[in-house]
């Protein structure tokens, strides 16, 4: 089966503080494409494009939207980050009940939307 999640977007009315905010906690760099009145950060995995940061006249952040949750390596290690980086914890980094599974926290990033971070 493919993965599920074929593309996702993150909407953001500051695009170049929310691409040092992202890159700052997942230590990643994006490729930026852009566009007359559209601005786009790719989340790159294995050569492949799975999302972006994307800026356009009509998106809207929202912390009532789409939920995505990211795997890290050292979720204490982003969470500080996203502290030191202008965003806030709407959900501490929390044991999930089921046997076996790791742990999860939620932030809300400096545009508004809220982001889900994962570890095993």
């Amino acid at each position: 089966m493919k993965n599920l999640i074929a593309f996702f977007e993150i909407p953001v009315t500051d695009f170049y503080q929310s691409v040092n905010f992202y890159q700052a906690i997942f230590g990643v760099e994006f490729m930026v494409a852009e566009y007359s009145n559209e601005k786009m950060a790719c989340f790159v995995q294995d050569g492949q494009t799975v999302g972006a940061i994307s800026y356009a006249p009509d998106f809207k952040p929202s912390e009532h939207g789409v939920l995505i949750h990211f795997n890290c390596e050292d979720i204490d290690w982003a969470i500080q980050q996203v502290l030191k980086q202008g965003g806030s914890i709407a959900i501490p980094k929390t044991k999930i009940q089921a046997e076996g599974k790791g742990y999860f926290a939620v932030f809300t990033d400096p545009a508004g939307n809220r982001i889900g971070l994962y570890t095993d």
